[in-house]
């Protein structure tokens, strides 16, 4: 189900925690597993908890609880807009508005293309570079004012 690349990420994941303990690599083995495939079926959350020997709703219960995981699929980019209250008091959702706009979509909506999926998002702990937005689940773009978006947007393409 995964190439064996991703299983040595996952294995390298696994040799941070002391043997008896692979269940702790779990979020680290989802999120490996997410970026091959863009999101979590099922069966690939099974895979995983099957791979660290651990029961496969112990897996399905880290997947639900953290947003960062996608288990349906979402475009080539997710794009996440933080709109807790700092966020929004910074221009958060004025920033997502132009960026539904910019893209004919909604909050969890995908465009028509594939290429970007919209999110809202909980705190990202950067109050001080509001508003923000992550990138698939690992670009933070800080003061995205719509010159900002427009830029980071064309990069994507």
């Amino acid at each position: 189900m995964l190439t064996t690349q991703s299983l040595a990420l996952i294995d390298r994941e696994v040799a941070k925690y002391p043997a008896e303990q692979k269940r702790s690599a779990v979020m680290g083995a989802l999120r490996i597993a997410q970026t091959e495939h863009r999101y979590l079926s099922n069966e690939m959350i099974e895979f995983i908890a099957n791979y660290l020997g651990i029961a496969p709703m112990m897996a399905l219960e880290v997947a639900t609880f953290y947003n960062m995981y996608d288990l349906k699929p979402v475009g080539k980019h997710k794009i996440t807009v933080c709109t807790n209250l700092p966020c929004a008091l910074s221009g958060g959702y004025t920033a997502a508005h132009y960026i539904k706009q910019k893209l004919g979509i909604g909050f969890n909506e995908t465009t028509p293309d594939g290429k970007f999926t919209l999110k809202e998002g909980e705190c990202m702990g950067a109050c001080g570079y509001a508003p923000v937005m992550l990138v698939n689940n690992h670009s933070m773009c800080s003061h995205m004012t719509p010159e900002a978006i427009d830029k980071k947007l064309a990069e994507l393409e």
